[in-house]
């Protein structure tokens, strides 16, 4: 096989692992706070309750997942155990889960948190970086990879609705089919010799623990973490429950079911599209200015969802979610390429972003669910979009200056407290 054959049919394989890894859990993890709240009877605390107990599952996991990734460079053997853990999904939430929710809650949720977390929570980000770090090796734009994962997404939105309001077993029987698929795929998947020699993405000297330390007392570290605190805490905790509070705009919860699944297949499109074109916009203004970018549509799009109460104004607002992810993915990946030692880029995305978002379940997801109790979705969010504001301006002075295209023409000299910094040495 020629050396542009098999750079193409890695690519292709690495894009289809992509998309049926999202459409493997677009199918039932997509309509899991309805099915927490309609299928097993959760009140919003309770459902505040497991998300917060998922985050504190998520933040030990995904750390663990990173330095694991860092450890042992493009090989597959972890992806391989989330695929196996993600085929597993129809029996474990069918016999498992939601018996144990219902009869010993607190059981339900421990265990139901361990398991999505190894197979969801953490097993994305550990996807998510692998696609990235593949992307690199290839001379890619992660986008043009990570985009065919929004498609599984959406097409597997387009769908789970429906099949919801039949019964949601067929949604996780779905969900454990297309992940034996999805392990074949990743078998299939090699690595070419040519990209592993000589190559600046995968570090000679594997990370140790100090390594870990060094980044804890960097600087950079959190800020970039403060930002991720004040936006897309704000970003993922709303649409935690965002279904819930979207269904109440129509005549019937089957109704709304059926048009959340629609609007979330155009969701994912538009984040089909974004990630083709946003690798661009971020390259041309660099990856700060693209977090800052993200968190002013993420505060307009919760402010908007607060103010409306017409079904139509807030379907249109619905699907400008998927420009959000395209935007932070993109720009969150590039920052950290940019500002973070290869050694701990995998260990910086899982514990300095993934890991950090779910913080914000533990601290922030609760208290949500009281307010939409309390004050409603409208105040809340009204609340969470003021925040996602405030904390990008705080970030447009906080984040490390980035290099662009449209700066090209100006040297880009970074201060001593902004250039990378590296990690201990061994």
């Amino acid at each position: 096989m020629s050396t542009s054959s098999s750079v193409r049919a890695a690519q292709y394989k690495m894009s289809t692992f992509i998309f049926l890894y999202f459409f493997t859990w677009s199918s039932s993890f997509g309509l899991y706070a309805l099915w927490l709240s309609q299928k097993v009877g959760l009140d919003s605390i309770t459902i505040g309750s497991v998300f917060a107990i998922n985050g504190v599952f998520a933040v030990v996991l995904k750390p663990v997942y990173g330095y694991i990734m860092d450890k042992i460079g493009m090989s597959k053997w972890l992806l391989y155990f989330v695929c196996a853990i993600s085929a597993l999904m129809a029996p474990f939430f069918a016999l498992v889960y939601q018996p144990l929710l219902q009869s010993h809650a607190m059981a339900g949720i421990i265990i139901g948190a361990l398991y999505l977390s190894l197979g969801w929570y953490a097993g994305v980000a550990a996807s998510e970086s692998y696609a990235d770090r593949f992307s690199r090796l290839y001379g890619l734009e992660f986008g043009r990879i990570r985009m065919w994962g929004s498609l599984g997404w959406a097409m597997a939105a387009s769908v789970s609705g429906l099949l919801f309001n039949f019964t949601p077993l067929a949604n996780f029987l779905l969900s454990s089919g297309t992940s034996v698929l999805m392990l074949l795929v990743l078998i299939s998947l090699k690595i070419g010799d040519e990209q592993l020699r000589n190559n600046s993405v995968i570090s000679a000297n594997k990370i140790v623990f100090a390594d870990v330390l060094m980044l804890l007392k960097n600087r950079k570290f959190w800020m970039f973490s403060l930002y991720v605190a004040g936006v897309a805490w704000m970003m993922f905790i709303a649409e935690q429950q965002f279904p819930r509070y979207f269904v109440s705009f129509f005549a019937t919860k089957e109704q709304g079911n059926a048009w959340y699944g629609y609007l979330s297949t155009v969701q994912s499109g538009m984040e089909f599209v974004m990630m083709m074109f946003i690798p661009w916009l971020v390259n041309h203004y660099g990856a700060k200015r693209g977090l800052l970018f993200c968190g002013c549509v993420v505060g307009a799009r919760l402010i908007a969802s607060g103010l409306t109460s017409d079904p139509i104004v807030i379907s249109i607002i619905k699907p400008f979610y998927g420009v959000e992810i395209a935007l932070l993915l993109i720009s969150v990946f590039k920052y950290i390429a940019e500002h973070f030692h290869r050694r701990v880029n995998a260990t910086m995305y899982l514990l300095g972003y993934q890991a950090m978002i779910y913080v914000g379940s533990i601290v922030v997801a609760p208290p949500a669910g009281y307010l939409y109790d309390r004050i409603g979705f409208e105040h809340t969010y009204l609340l969470m979009g003021c925040c996602a504001l405030i904390f990008t301006l705080i970030s447009a002075f906080t984040l490390s200056r980035c290099q662009s295209t449209r700066d090209v023409s100006r040297p880009f000299a970074p201060a001593l407290d902004t250039a990378p910094v590296e990690p201990a040495k061994h």
